[in-house]
């Protein structure tokens, strides 16, 4: 079924979709956005569900105005990332209340005490120019715990918290009368597919076991149509209730695997290496993927000391020997039998020695077309996973753009004195 559907590489930061509101049922429409934003029409007034960037509110508001000319009476936020918080000020007049799960203040604060951190590292997948944090906080009128029901014009709206999701405050909204189930990104952006419990644009951890629970949640509620943040809807209740029960098992056994080898002492990375979901269990990883979660639980329940070294309790960062290995191995030496890892097919080895070799002379275009080498072999093995590929390729077009540059342009300066060289391959941090 992921197969049939857009998948993450059609996701950008980018605005709403032109062209009209979408008629999902005869109630409910669809604005297509970064994340999509929905509205709820009843006889008493109507629903908005997210709404949207800031940047892409006033897009989705027109289209919602030519849909209906009633009185929007509340605004529902399945969680509080800025693409469903952002175009809250857009709609937010006299008698127009906001409901959001009472942890919404918690995850803003987040956003909002690492600006420049998330800004910075968003670019890299999302491109430059894209400001991904809110502008304001959002505070909501009527913010719940657990769950929280409201009637409008006739149409029941029931939430449910889910803890298991992207957030800190996600939730979800069923309209019982008719098995409709607003699940947002509790899931992730794409479904079915494997979840990131920990994304590597950097964000919280997410708990496996939160997880499952939260997909046992929705199953239960047993809904014929499924509408999620990103793409279009999914129908047939027997059709979700399978994937759902797929998507929690293919999760639980990624979690007792993962425990039983950090039982056995196994160390995160064996364990990234031997984890395979079993035939049967087989979930699309073009969004999350075995060998992350993997890790991400281990170091759940594990923390980051894996006892392999005492220098992982030192402040000193592991790159910041290369430069001497570099000096003791000569970097010619570095890079010829990086080289030959590379061709016995050792990327990931080849990319070590690389990073070394370019510590000891950062100049080295033997050194740096080599890591572009490694980085391509990782990218044509990638698959179809969205964060994998576009930072393998990030590393790519970072090597090619300073090959191609003036030995003196501000490229090449920037790699004097910075010992990560990933960072090369970026720009640099800059204010949100």
């Amino acid at each position: 079924m992921a197969e049939q559907r857009p998948g993450s590489m059609e996701m950008i930061a980018t605005t709403a979709h032109p062209g009209p509101a979408v008629q999902i049922t005869p109630f409910i429409y669809m604005s297509a956005g970064t994340s999509n934003s929905y509205y709820v029409t009843t006889e008493d007034g109507d629903v908005l569900i997210n709404a949207g960037m800031d940047f892409e509110a006033p897009v989705h508001h027109r289209k919602f105005a030519e849909v209906s000319d009633g009185p929007l009476r509340y605004i529902v936020l399945t969680q509080g990332h800025v693409d469903h918080v952002g175009g809250v000020p857009e709609y937010r007049t006299e008698g127009v209340q906001v409901i959001a799960q009472r942890n919404l203040r918690r995850c803003q604060e987040d956003d909002r005490r690492i600006p420049g951190y998330r800004h910075w590292r968003n670019k890299v997948f999302f491109g430059r120019g894209v400001r991904v944090t809110a502008p304001e906080p959002v505070v909501p009128d009527i913010a719940f715990d657990q769950h929280y029901d409201f009637e409008l014009g006739g149409l029941r709206f029931e939430l449910h918290h889910a803890p298991g999701g992207e957030t800190i405050d996600n939730a979800c909204v069923h309209l019982p009368q008719h098995d409709i189930l607003f699940s947002g990104n509790i899931l992730g952006p794409l479904f079915p597919t494997l979840p990131n419990l920990y994304t590597i644009r950097g964000d919280k951890y997410r708990y496996a076991d939160a997880y499952i629970e939260t997909v046992e949640l929705l199953r239960d509620l047993q809904p014929e149509l499924l509408i999620t943040g990103h793409f279009d809807p999914i129908s047939g209740r027997e059709h979700i209730a399978r994937e759902l029960t797929r998507l929690r098992d293919a999760v639980a056994y990624v979690l007792e695997e993962t425990l039983r080898g950090m039982n056995a002492g196994k160390n995160p990375y064996e364990l990234m290496r031997e984890i395979r979901l079993p035939e049967g269990l087989e979930v699309d990883e073009r969004y999350g993927k075995v060998a992350w979660d993997v890790r991400g639980i281990f170091e759940a329940y594990g923390g980051w000391f894996h006892f392999d070294s005492t220098t992982e309790l030192l402040a000193d960062a592991p790159s910041a020997i290369n430069a001497e290995v570099a000096a003791l191995a000569g970097v010619d030496a570095l890079v010829q039998r990086a080289r030959e890892l590379l061709d016995g097919g050792e990327p990931g080895h080849a990319i070590r020695l690389a990073e070394m070799a370019l510590a000891g002379d950062p100049r080295h275009r033997d050194a740096l077309e080599l890591y572009r080498d490694a980085h391509q072999v990782l990218l044509e093995g990638a698959g179809t996973n969205m964060w994998d590929v576009r930072w393998l390729r990030r590393q790519v077009r970072g090597a090619e753009r300073l090959l191609a540059a003036d030995p003196d342009s501000e490229d090449w300066a920037r790699t004097e004195g910075e010992p990560r060289v990933a960072r090369w391959m970026m720009d640099p941090p800059e204010a949100p």
